[in-house]
């Protein structure tokens, strides 16, 4: 099946419809308000309540003539009024009802966002546990290091997404703010208790100082906790590709009935999967420089702003959105090689188990830059591709002084690695 970046929710959230859907519940969130001072009759405001509504055919054909967006929207719901449609955007600058009805879309997407991360982090806990004892390689720089859990890199992602949703929550607390302070801020013609009673009914705070905006900084920090999370994901998938490298062949994304890996070659399995998510983590980058870009803005404000938000923030939440639900469905269906973790784990002939053996002479009263040289000679040999790492070891005078043969066997036990995991996982219970 051919996927779409577009999920449904996010696809209703973004549509058209429903950000004129948005505008028009500021409006009459704002009327409602005037009414209950008392500028708006309390029967005329149940009368604009009721018929309050919207053709987008005709604010297309409004605007195609006014150029201006917000004011074909407020002529044509004022059409489908009435007389009493002059009282609607009563007060208000344009900014007033598209910073107060964009924070109402984004708090929308954040929810769904939020709700594939829990899915996407359950998901990788849940892997982490099945592999809490399975030994693999720990690598860095790309190289053999020493043993550890597979279960252990998994739990590391959690944590990781962890670090990620209180990101989330934090973006949805500094993003709920509405603002009805007219044209630079001052609510000349919009008193502030206004703006309190329309976003008290919207669910969002007032800002406590404004101009003709809400302040991109909010808008920035969002964009760069999507962005922080899309690099969360391309760590995962990073990982994943090099360890479906045919030299490694520890984990593998899923590969389905009937998938061709490449037009030429019939054995590839490529982790096309994995690579994508990388790809796209670079868009939600390359956004969240954007959102930073739009911070500063001419005086009380100019509108270069606004077409890059009407490009990057769907495109960031349509993005995130699918790369988690793509990275949920790669690791619900990886394919984890246990015996070829093992296999990788010897692969070297004993090396990843230097620091052991360099530990063990030292408490026995080694030197340590002596006994570091003693096992740093015979690894080097060992690289070189002449006998295995104990062999060489087991022949040496200084080492077989301080230890016997059965001390020697038991330092390259791989469990001896993993005896801490249990403590480690009792953390995220």
């Amino acid at each position: 099946m051919i996927e779409r970046y577009e999920t449904e929710a996010m696809r209703r959230i973004w549509s058209e419809e429903n950000k004129y859907r948005a505008w028009l519940r500021v409006e009459l969130a704002v009327c409602r308000a005037w009414a209950e001072e008392g500028t708006i009759p309390m029967e005329v405001y149940d009368v604009i309540s009721k018929k309050a509504s919207f053709d987008i055919d005709r604010i297309r054909e409004i605007e195609s003539r006014v150029h201006h967006d917000v004011i074909a929207f407020v002529s044509c719901v004022a059409e489908s009024v009435g007389e009493h449609g002059r009282f609607i955007h009563l007060g208000l600058t344009s900014s007033d009802v598209l910073d107060t009805a964009s924070a109402l879309l984004l708090k929308d997407s954040l929810d769904v966002v939020t709700g594939e991360l829990t899915s996407l982090k359950d998901k990788v806990l849940e892997k982490a546990f099945i592999y809490k004892h399975t030994p693999c390689v720990g690598r860095t720089h790309g190289v053999h290091a020493e043993p550890m859990s597979f279960g252990l890199k998994l739990l590391n992602w959690y944590s990781q997404l962890e670090r990620s949703e209180e990101r989330l929550k934090l973006a949805y607390k500094q993003i709920n703010y509405g603002k009805i302070s007219g044209a630079v801020g001052t609510y000349a013609h919009c008193p502030p208790s206004i703006e309190q009673r329309a976003c008290s009914f919207l669910g969002l705070q007032p800002a406590q100082v404004s101009n003709q905006i809400l302040q991109r900084d909010r808008h920035a920090f969002l964009l760069q906790v999507l962005a922080l999370l899309g690099s969360s994901m391309e760590n995962m998938a990073l990982e994943i590709r090099h360890l479906q490298r045919t030299e490694v062949l520890e984990a593998m994304e899923p590969f389905s009935k009937g998938q061709k890996g490449s037009s030429a070659m019939p054995h590839k399995r490529n982790p096309i999967l994995c690579e994508r998510i990388c790809g796209m983590a670079r868009l939600l980058r390359g956004y969240s420089l954007s959102a930073m870009e739009n911070v500063a803005l001419w005086h009380e404000r100019d509108i270069s702003h606004s077409s890059v938000e009407r490009v990057i923030w769907p495109d960031a939440f349509h993005i995130a959105h699918y790369m988690l639900s793509l990275l949920r469905r790669v690791v619900d269906g990886l394919e984890v090689n246990v015996d070829r973790m093992a296999k990788n784990i010897n692969l070297t002939k004993g090396l990843v188990f230097s620091q052991r053996v360099l530990l063990a002479l030292v408490d026995r009263g080694a030197n340590r830059d002596e006994a570091y040289e003693v096992v740093q000679k015979y690894a080097l040999k060992c690289w070189d591709g002449e006998e295995g790492f104990k062999e060489m070891l087991s022949r040496d005078p200084l080492v077989m002084s301080l230890l016997t043969k059965e001390e020697l066997d038991g330092l390259f036990d791989v469990n001896y690695y993993l005896r801490f995991v249990d403590d480690i996982f009792d953390r995220f219970k």
